[in-house]
């Protein structure tokens, strides 16, 4: 049973992912796009993907999570949210990626010749490293400084540059976690393999929150402030 009131089936996903701590971690749970399919309901989201609506309201009803909502930044000064996106997604990226390449080089390298190795991942991956570096710096170069100085409004241009290439991040988020096949280790799966795929899911919630968070307050904000 669906005990909490914020938890409705008309919500937005992008609604629902601002309001609940734990909702990120259920959508993609369920490959539920949150970040650029967020304008579906949830009742839209699960009948496009054949899923049990009551059992995926009762798991955001329960979800564990020790976070804040992220609708705490709709209200938020505008220079303190764009902070906490360079500190928190940007500078967060810039750490994980690296770390997450090296872990899949490694993997390819010892196992090669497995056939559940997971070929093509470290380079998918290297992939995704350097568009979004290249994204990011867009933001700190020209976006953001924009948005600080109070020009939000002629922003419309990069924002929808911005969201485009959102949209691609999107795509190598869900060829990522095919490669990673579904975050499921096989059985002969050493600890790196393991701690792989961990932070490879990891990095994915991450990365659709970082959007999600850009896409449905950041934007939203400077075009109508």
């Amino acid at each position: 049973m669906n005990t909490n009131p914020l938890v409705q089936a008309d919500r937005r996903l992008s609604d629902l992912a601002l309001a609940l701590p734990g909702a990120a971690r259920v959508f993609h749970r369920h490959g539920l796009d949150f970040c650029c399919g967020g304008r579906a309901t949830l009742s839209e989201a699960c009948a496009d993907q054949d899923l049990d609506l009551e059992q995926v309201l009762r798991e955001l009803s329960v979800e564990p999570s020790a976070g804040e909502p992220a609708a705490r930044w709709v209200e938020a000064p505008l220079a303190e949210l764009v902070e906490h996106v360079l500190e928190r997604y940007h500078a967060g990226h810039r750490e994980e990626l690296p770390r997450l390449v090296a872990m899949a080089e490694k993997v390819e390298r010892v196992h090669a010749d497995k056939s559940s190795c997971p070929h093509g991942l470290a380079a998918h991956l290297q992939l995704i490293a350097d568009s979004m570096e290249e994204h990011m710096q867009k933001e700190e170069q020209v976006l953001f400084p924009m948005l600080l100085a109070g020009r939000g409004r002629m922003a419309a241009m990069p924002i929808t540059c911005m969201r485009e290439e959102h949209d691609d991040h999107g795509r190598n988020f869900v060829k990522l976690r095919a490669l990673a096949q579904d975050y499921a280790a096989p059985a002969e799966a050493c600890a790196t393999w393991r701690a792989l795929y961990q932070g490879i899911e990891q990095f994915v919630i991450d990365g659709m929150e970082h959007v999600a968070l850009e896409n449905n307050v950041l934007f939203q904000r400077a075009l109508s402030g």
